[in-house]
């Protein structure tokens, strides 16, 4: 089993001809969260996944192993339900409460711009049905929100960089 315990955001300053050569792990958002997994690669080799506490894996990263090989992550479909306004009585607005709404259950929900994507939950879609949005479920790869402190700690983010800087404020308090 090769270990893999480094984590490169979406493959950053790599070669792409590297990156056309690396083996793929293709995994679900349920196991993209952890930081500590087993798995097969595209090779056929078993891989070991040792991040930091708190790393999560998001499509399109790189891990390296051990042995200084390249894995490229694919975010693999899944069932989740999505989230869109109603074109004939609703407004975009509509998706925003929502998100509130999810958001004040702690629901891991994935924001676009005119889709909400979350995991399956047939309370949540009744909820979300009353509000006069539609749900579907389809099988299409899920991305989350890191949340307001999620890796935050880490330096990562999704959104292609790094915040080395503090974040303490002083509001005159």
């Amino acid at each position: 089993m090769i270990h893999f315990s480094k984590l490169i955001r979406h493959g950053h300053g790599l070669a792409p001809a590297l990156l056309k050569r690396a083996a793929t792990l293709t995994l679900d958002w349920d196991v993209r969260q952890k930081s500590r997994f087993e798995s097969t690669d595209s090779a056929g080799r078993q891989v070991g996944v040792f991040l930091q506490r708190g790393q999560v894996v998001r499509g399109g990263d790189v891990l390296v192993g051990e042995d200084g090989s390249l894995l490229k992550v694919m975010a693999a479909p899944q069932a989740v339900l999505r989230i869109t306004h109603c074109t004939a009585h609703g407004t975009p607005f509509d998706l925003t409460r929502a998100a509130y709404h999810l958001g004040n259950r702690h629901v891991p929900i994935e924001l676009q711009a005119d889709h909400l994507k979350i995991e399956p939950d047939h309370v949540l879609a009744d909820m979300l049905r009353a509000m006069h949005l539609i749900v579907n479920e389809v099988h299409e790869s899920f991305e989350p929100e890191n949340g307001a402190y999620g890796e935050h700690g880490s330096g990562q983010h999704h959104h292609g960089h790094d915040h080395d800087h503090g974040h303490a404020h002083d509001h005159g308090h």
